[in-house]
């Protein structure tokens, strides 16, 4: 019997860079990631959702389940100096149309505003352009948060729309939702870019 070909969306990579490496997410990663989430309380900002600590262990198991029903990939953060810095995903996989959305990311507190983020965005945007061929990446973010916004908009993508009212979160209100896009075509423009931020002189993003 032939079998199923395998879903090249959900397959397991490493993509590396000079200032950040990233892992298929495995529980071998949760002392790290526990480490990680506890720089910069990170868990009681109120506008995401972040794991906690004691959460972390159930959080990779959620993300592992929805990588074996073919919807994510996760990933863990490894910072240059192979230290483990958050985590992130390509999420809502439409391998028919050939879309992704990069999401469920956070990043320990002593990283942010370096060039890890960056070179994270870097690593999958070309990872769903160039190798799966994708003909559009999302980017979303609650619309109060205005450091991913300016963080996601510095890359290049476009507001597509804001859905109001998008989800509840756990403290109870309604999440506004900033939905960001960068497409096949704007993605030559969109990795110079990002390519002339990280061979820059810089201190920070």
């Amino acid at each position: 019997m032939a079998q199923t070909p395998a879903n090249p969306y959900v397959a397991p990579v490493v993509l590396t860079g000079p200032f950040a490496r990233l892992e298929p997410l495995s529980h071998q990663h949760l002392d790290g990631l526990v480490e990680a989430v506890q720089d910069g309380l990170l868990s009681q900002l109120w506008y995401t959702n972040i794991p906690t600590p004691d959460g972390m262990a159930a959080e990779i198991d959620r993300r592992l389940r929805f990588r074996d029903a073919g919807e994510w990939n996760p990933f863990t953060v490894f910072d240059a100096s192979g230290r483990v810095a958050g985590m992130t995903s390509f999420l809502h996989i439409d391998a028919q149309h050939g879309r992704v959305e990069i999401g469920a990311t956070w990043t320990r507190a002593s990283c942010q505003r370096s060039a890890l983020n960056t070179q994270c965005k870097r690593l999958l945007l070309g990872h769903a352009f160039d190798t799966l061929g994708c003909i559009a990446v999302e980017l979303r973010t609650h619309r109060l948060n205005q450091q991913s916004r300016r963080a996601i908009e510095r890359l290049g993508a476009q507001l597509d729309g804001i859905l109001r009212a998008h989800q509840r979160l756990p403290d109870g209100s309604l999440r506004d939702t900033c939905v960001y896009s960068i497409t096949a075509t704007e993605w030559p423009t969109v990795r110079n870019h990002l390519q002339w931020q990280l061979d820059k002189p810089r201190n920070s993003d």
